[in-house]
C-alpha cells in the first residue's frame, strides 16, 4: 500500500514539473493557494482539520467528510470528497496524496487540490460547506479542463457526435440523481470502442448549482472532442470521459428513466415558453391600452406605495419625541428611536419644517429611498405627514453612525477587517445608486455621520434628503451647493458642478477618515503646517511615508499594512482633480475586491481647500448663484 502512495506522489511530482504538458495523467494544479500568509496557529488548526477528515473517512467508512477548527479565532473549514466508484481504502489513499500536495501551500490560508479520484479543500474565510454560494473563487473562476492527446479513429464526426450526445445525457442526469453522481458507459459499435463517463457534484451544493457547474463541464469537455479523453475539475463538480475503464461494469448508474423525465420536461418547457410569450404579448397590449387612458400619478400616490404610519402611533412609540430617545441630530431634523407594536425597533426621522422647501425635501427623500433596495443602503419602512410634521420610519441601526467609532466614544473598537468591509460596503452602495438603479442618483452628502452600522457592522448609507437625479444624457448638472464642507468636491463646492464624481470624492475622504481615525476637518497640532486630513495624507504619500497615516489604534500585520497603503492610494485617486481623473464607483469596487493597484493611473496633487479659501470662494459662489444659506 505504501509503495502505491509513493508511486502516486512521484507521478504527481513529475506532472507538476512539466507545466506545459496539458495531457498529463494527473491534473497540473496540486497547489492552488490564495489569501494571506498563514500564522503558526492557523497551520496547527489546518493540520488537525485535515487529520480529522481522514479519520472520518476511515472510522465512518464514507467517501465524503467535512471538518472545522475554530480554536483561537484561526478559522479553518475543510472538506474531502472521493468518487463513488472507489472503495474506502482507495479513497483514503487518494486523500493522502491530496493532503500531501495541499500542504505545500505555505503562502496562503486557503487552498484546494483536484485529483482524478478525489479532491481536498480548506478555507480560512468562508464556511463553504454550509454556505454553497461561496463554492467559487472571488473572481468566479476555479474550473479547468484537460484533454487527452489521442484522437479516435475515423470517422471522427460520427465518434464526436455519439460522445457529445453521451456527455449531454450525463450533464442532464447528474443533478437529477439523489447523490448528484452518475457513472455510465456508451458503446460505439462501428468504432469497436466503449466510452466511460463519470460526473459528480460536491455533496454540499444544491441541484441548481450542480446543474450550472455541469453545463460548464459539458461545454469544456465538448471542446476536447475528438480526443478519446477529457476531464473537467471545479470546486463544485467533476466530470470525465475516457475509453480507459474508470469503474467496473456493475458500478454503472441507470439514467434511462431520469433522462425520460428531463426530455419530457424540456418539451413541456418549450410549450410553456411559447404560451408565456403569447400571454406576455397580450398583457403588454392591455397595459399599453390602459396607460393611454390613465393620467399621471400624483406625488401622494407615489408616497402611498410605502406604508403610511399613523402619526399618533409614532408619537407614542418615541415617547412623544423625547430627548432620551434621540439617536442623532442634523441640519434637516432629528432621529428618534421608536418601538412599534411593543417589539419592532425602528428609527423615526422628524424633519424640521421651516418652509415649503422642507416638504419638497421630504417628498424627494421618500420617492428616492422607497424605490432603492440594496444591502448597503438604509431601508425606508414607512412615512407620515400630519400638519407641519414630516416623519420617515427607517431601519434601526443598533451600532449608530460610523463617526462614533472613528473619533467618538467608541473610538478604537473597529479592527481592520471591519473597516475594510465598511469601505467596501459604502462603495457597493454608491455603485448601485450611480449605475445599477434605473436612474442615476447622486447622494451629495457622503460623510462618516451618514454611514450607519448594523449589528454585524455592515455599512448602510443613510440620509437621502439631498440626493439628486442626474439625467441620463447629461455628464453633470449645475446647481447650488448643499452638503458638508470638508467632504464636498472642489468643483461642486466652488462652482456648483454636480456629477456622480462628487460622491466619489466624498467617498475618498471617508476612506481617509476610516484609515486614519481622524476627522477630515480637524486641525491637530501634530500635523505640519496645520493642514487638513487630505493634504496631510498627500504629503505622506509623496514622501512614501503613508504608513504613518494609519490609525494608531490598529494593530496590523505586514500584509494588512501593505493592503491599507494600497487602499490609501485608492482614496487619493478618488480625490483627484479634475473630476474626470477620478474612477467611477464601479471601478472602485473592483479595485477594492481584487486588491488591484492603480494600474496606469498616475496620482497628481489634489485640490486643497483651506478654511480661509472656503470662506472666500463659497461666499463668492453664494453671491453669484443667489444662494441664501449653505
Amino acid at each position: 500500500m505504501a509503495a502505491l502512495v509513493v508511486l502516486a506522489v512521484l507521478l504527481l511530482t513529475e506532472t507538476a514539473i512539466s507545466q506545459s504538458d496539458t495531457h498529463a495523467n494527473y491534473p497540473n494544479i496540486p497547489n492552488h493557494c490564495r489569501g494571506s500568509l498563514p500564522t503558526s496557529d492557523f497551520i496547527k488548526n489546518r493540520n488537525s482539520t485535515l487529520d480529522d477528515l481522514r479519520m472520518q473517512l476511515v472510522s465512518k467508512r464514507v467517501l465524503y467528510a467535512r471538518a472545522q477548527n475554530l480554536s483561537g479565532g484561526n478559522l479553518v473549514f475543510a472538506q474531502a470528497q472521493c468518487r463513488n466508484y472507489l472503495s474506502v481504502d482507495r479513497c483514503v489513499e487518494c486523500i493522502n496524496i491530496g493532503v500531501f500536495n495541499i500542504l505545500k501551500c505555505t503562502v496562503g490560508d486557503s487552498a484546494y487540490v483536484f485529483l482524478d479520484d478525489c479532491s481536498v479543500r480548506y478555507e480560512a474565510f468562508a464556511d463553504f460547506y454550509n454556505n454553497p454560494n461561496v463554492n467559487e473563487e472571488p473572481d468566479g473562476v476555479t474550473g479547468f479542463s484537460i484533454c487527452g492527446n489521442l484522437s479516435a479513429s475515423q470517422p471522427l464526426s460520427n465518434y464526436s457526435q455519439i460522445v457529445d450526445d453521451f456527455l449531454s445525457d450525463i450533464r442532464d442526469a447528474t443533478p437529477k440523481t439523489s447523490n448528484l453522481y452518475v457513472a455510465n458507459i456508451r458503446r460505439i459499435a462501428n468504432e469497436n470502442a466503449t466510452v466511460y463517463a463519470v460526473a459528480q457534484c460536491a455533496e454540499n451544493i444544491n441541484q441548481t448549482i450542480c446543474q450550472a457547474c455541469m453545463n460548464i463541464a459539458y461545454n469544456k469537455l465538448k471542446e476536447c472532442l475528438p480526443s478519446t479523453e477529457g476531464k473537467y475539475f471545479d470546486n463544485a463538480c467533476f466530470a470525465k470521459y475516457s475509453e480507459t475503464p474508470l469503474f467496473s461494469d456493475n458500478q454503472t448508474i441507470d439514467i434511462t428513466n431520469i433522462l425520460k423525465g428531463v426530455h419530457s420536461s424540456k418539451v413541456a418547457m418549450i410549450v410553456g415558453v411559447i404560451g408565456g410569450l403569447v400571454l406576455l404579448f397580450l398583457i403588454f397590449v392591455l397595459c399599453l391600452f390602459r396607460l393611454r387612458k390613465t393620467s399621471k400619478k400624483t406625488e401622494q400616490e407615489d408616497l402611498n406605495r410605502t406604508l403610511n404610519y399613523n402619526y399618533k402611533d409614532l408619537q407614542l412609540a418615541t415617547n412623544n419625541f423625547s430627548e432620551e430617545n434621540i439617536l442623532g441630530k442634523g441640519g434637516f431634523g432629528e432621529v428618534f428611536k421608536a418601538i412599534i407594536d411593543d417589539k419592532n425597533v425602528v428609527a423615526v426621522k422628524k424633519l424640521q419644517v421651516q418652509d415649503v422647501r422642507a416638504k419638497e425635501d421630504f417628498v424627494n427623500e421618500v420617492k428616492l429611498i422607497s424605490n432603492v433596495h440594496h444591502r448597503n443602503l438604509l431601508r425606508l419602512l414607512g412615512w407620515s405627514i400630519e400638519g407641519s410634521d414630516l416623519l420617515l420610519v427607517l431601519e434601526y441601526m443598533a451600532n449608530g453612525s460610523l463617526d462614533q467609532f472613528l473619533w467618538g466614544a467608541k473610538r478604537g473598537t473597529l479592527d481592520w477587517n471591519q473597516r475594510y468591509e465598511i469601505i467596501l460596503g459604502i462603495a457597493k452602495g454608491l455603485a448601485h445608486l450611480h449605475n445599477e438603479f434605473h436612474v442615476k442618483i447622486i447622494h451629495r452628502d457622503i460623510k462618516s455621520s451618514n454611514i450607519l452600522l448594523s449589528d454585524d457592522f455592515k455599512a448602510k448609507i443613510a440620509d437621502f434628503g439631498l440626493a439628486r437625479f442626474q439625467p441620463e444624457e447629461e455628464t453633470h448638472v449645475n446647481t447650488k451647493f448643499v452638503g458638508t464642507l470638508g467632504y464636498a468636491a472642489p468643483e461642486y463646492a466652488l462652482r456648483g458642478v454636480l456629477s456622480e464624481k462628487v460622491d466619489t470624492y466624498s467617498f475618498g475622504i471617508v476612506i481617509l477618515e476610516i484609515i486614519s481615525g481622524r476627522r477630515s476637518t480637524d486641525i491637530n497640532s501634530d500635523r505640519p503646517s496645520m493642514e487638513y486630513l487630505l493634504e496631510h495624507a498627500w504629503k505622506l504619500y509623496e514622501k512614501k511615508l503613508h504608513i504613518k497615516f494609519i490609525d494608531e489604534t490598529l494593530n496590523l500585520n505586514e500584509y494588512q499594512q501593505e493592503r491599507v497603503m494600497k487602499i490609501t492610494e485608492i482614496a487619493l485617486l478618488c480625490t483627484q482633480s479634475p473630476a474626470s481623473n477620478r474612477p467611477t464607483m464601479s471601478e472602485v469596487v473592483l479595485m477594492l475586491q481584487n486588491d488591484r493597484s492603480l494600474g496606469e493611473r498616475q496620482l497628481t496633487r489634489p485640490t486643497f481647500m483651506q478654511n480661509q479659501d472656503r470662506r472666500i470662494h463659497i461666499a463668492s459662489s453664494m453671491k453669484n448663484n443667489g444662494v441664501s444659506n449653505v
